[in-house]
């Protein structure tokens, strides 16, 4: 029981951890980008990253460790449709990150690249609907735990 407790505060932690890597990308977006800012957003894409990693490895634990156990996953319908929400946010930030990734190569380039507007905009478009999709997931993280379903 003190297994299954420590995997899911393992879990939640680091999904709290990507929304807050995830919002802070927001938020550096939300105004015109200078040299550090291109820094600073590639190392919190990063991180990021990092933390999609740790979301995914803990809920892996939980699967094949916790308590419910991989029969319950992998028969509960909201379980599906949330690693399908996980793996679209997954899929749309690789443009962003894609983005981020050619700024700073511009800018080791040419130190007073500034980043085009239109580019900042569209990327800043992209994390925010990561944002209101991963936003989805805890909702049906909640059904799931609770056997809810749509059938």
């Amino acid at each position: 029981m003190m297994t299954d407790a420590l995997l899911a505060y393992f879990h939640f932690s680091a999904i709290f951890i990507l929304f807050a890597f995830l919002t802070v990308e927001a938020m550096v977006l939300r105004n015109p980008l200078d040299a550090s800012a291109v820094r600073l957003i590639s190392r919190i894409d990063l991180w990021y990253f990092g933390a999609a990693a740790l979301v995914l490895a803990s809920g892996l634990m939980r699967l094949f460790w916790g308590v419910k156990g991989a029969g319950f996953y992998s028969t509960n319908p909201m379980f599906h449709i949330k690693l399908a929400l996980f793996v679209a946010v997954g899929i749309l930030s690789i443009p962003s990150t894609l983005q981020f990734r050619r700024w700073l190569k511009m800018l080791n380039v040419d130190a007073a690249f500034v980043p085009p507007e239109a580019e900042r905009a569209r990327a800043r478009r992209l994390v925010m609907f990561e944002l209101h999709i991963a936003a989805l997931l805890p909702l049906f993280a909640v059904l799931m735990a609770r056997g809810i379903s749509f059938r």
